[in-house]
């Protein structure tokens, strides 16, 4: 096809084999995303301790792990909703969102996720430019005073509590969690795989585990009525660039992890906006991260989370446009994905024996992080576990146990 002096050029084969990678990929960030606890940096580094093994152009491989991982940022939200479990990236959204499915609004709280996720990729790829060139001029100024920062975000978040018991409850949740972040962080384990850290049994147990442990002997998920959107298009619309911003943080801000930006999010979403707008804009931190993680290895050399390692480890020439076209392809799937085998899920788990889920869920979290960090991954995850019960027992909300991460990052 030719136009304007310019002439398009499409090889099928070319093109058959770099849809084949990314459907390959969207299939493993799939199956990451609907597992229960399980990582995106773990999934991600699994994916790049076998990668040199796989044939093929090593762009295209490259091409399959971006899919991966933006697959999983869409899909991730589900066993969140229906288990309990969730990625440390939306750990933040698990009580939010777990009101919303007791509430009957299940179906439609996937939905926001959708959406939150869907718009962020589409407000991050026109961003992507001029932010890099702002977040080049502003990380010496914010790398200096990052300590300030975080602190500020601190005192913002815990006097957000209602009222003095929860916020004295919060400073304890804090407190608490943050030391077992500066004694956990850096330890090495040792599983059956080499990628294993200390980021899934920490997260499994400060926001998985309890959450389980409470379940056990309730009713489980309720009947979830239609999936109407409660929120009006423009308040997401919003909700979802603010997340699309804090990505950009993630993406260019060295020891800035989603879960740290999903936090800071939340400070700025309307406290009338209730859970709806946690779960949008969490969703949006979630799946912009990506694309400026992305966007920032190709400019800086940088690599800033578990899926970019994973790029970088097989050595490929870069290929930006490529790897933006594995995402939109993901995205575009992971978008369907989410409401299909989600509204499935829902129903799925809401006809068994919650006990039974429970407790089987934990066994099986158990087992995962016995391969991914061993022994003392298991004990780590059980330690976070005792912590995770504190917030509801003092009448704080458990995103103050995101002092795991803010409190060695401050100090």
């Amino acid at each position: 096809m030719e136009a304007a002096g310019v002439r398009l050029v499409v090889d099928p084969t070319a093109t058959a084999l770099v849809l084949a990678y990314i459907g390959g990929g969207v299939c493993l960030g799939s199956i990451s995303g609907l597992t229960p606890g399980l990582h995106a940096n773990t999934f991600a580094l699994l994916l790049a301790s076998f990668a040199s093994a796989v044939p093929g152009p090593p762009q295209y491989v490259a091409a399959a792990m971006l899919a991966a991982g933006t697959t999983h940022t869409f899909l991730d939200i589900v066993p969140s909703l229906a288990l309990g479990v969730p990625d440390p990236a939306m750990a933040a959204t698990a009580l939010p969102g777990h009101e919303l499915v007791l509430e009957g609004r299940g179906r439609e709280a996937l939905r926001l996720s959708a959406m939150g996720s869907g718009l962020a990729v589409v407000a991050a790829v026109p961003l992507a430019l001029p932010l890099t060139e702002a977040m080049a001029a502003g990380m010496p100024w914010l790398e200096s005073h990052l300590s300030i920062v975080l602190t500020a975000i601190v005192a913002v978040l815990l006097m957000s509590e209602p009222n003095r018991p929860a916020r004295i409850g919060a400073a304890l949740s804090f407190a608490a969690s943050a030391a077992l972040g500066f004694v956990t962080l850096d330890v090495s384990v040792g599983g059956m795989v080499t990628v294993g850290n200390t980021l899934a049994p920490l997260f499994a147990g400060l926001f998985g585990a309890p959450i389980l442990l409470d379940s056990i002997g309730g009713s489980g998920v309720p009947p979830q009525d239609e999936p109407v959107v409660l929120t009006t298009r423009w308040l997401v619309v919003g909700l979802a660039g603010m997340g699309a911003l804090a990505g950009a943080v993630v993406g260019f801000l060295p020891g800035v992890s989603s879960a740290i930006a999903a936090t800071m999010v939340l400070l700025a979403v309307p406290r009338s906006r209730g859970a709806r707008g946690f779960v949008v804009a969490t969703s949006g931190v979630n799946t912009a991260t990506a694309i400026f993680a992305l966007v920032a290895f190709v400019t800086f050399g940088s690599t800033r989370t578990g899926v970019v390692v994973a790029v970088e480890s097989v050595n490929a020439p870069q290929s930006l446009a490529l790897w933006l076209l594995a995402i939109a392809v993901a995205s575009l799937v992971g978008f369907a994905l989410v409401i299909v085998l989600g509204d499935r899920y829902l129903a799925v788990v809401g006809q068994l024996d919650n006990t039974r889920v429970s407790i089987g869920v934990l066994a099986l979290l158990v087992a995962l992080l016995w391969i991914l960090s061993g022994v003392v991954g298991v004990g780590i995850f059980i330690a976070a576990t005792v912590v995770g019960l504190v917030p509801p027992r003092v009448g704080a909300r458990r995103v103050s146990l995101m002092g795991v991460l803010l409190g060695p990052l401050i100090l």
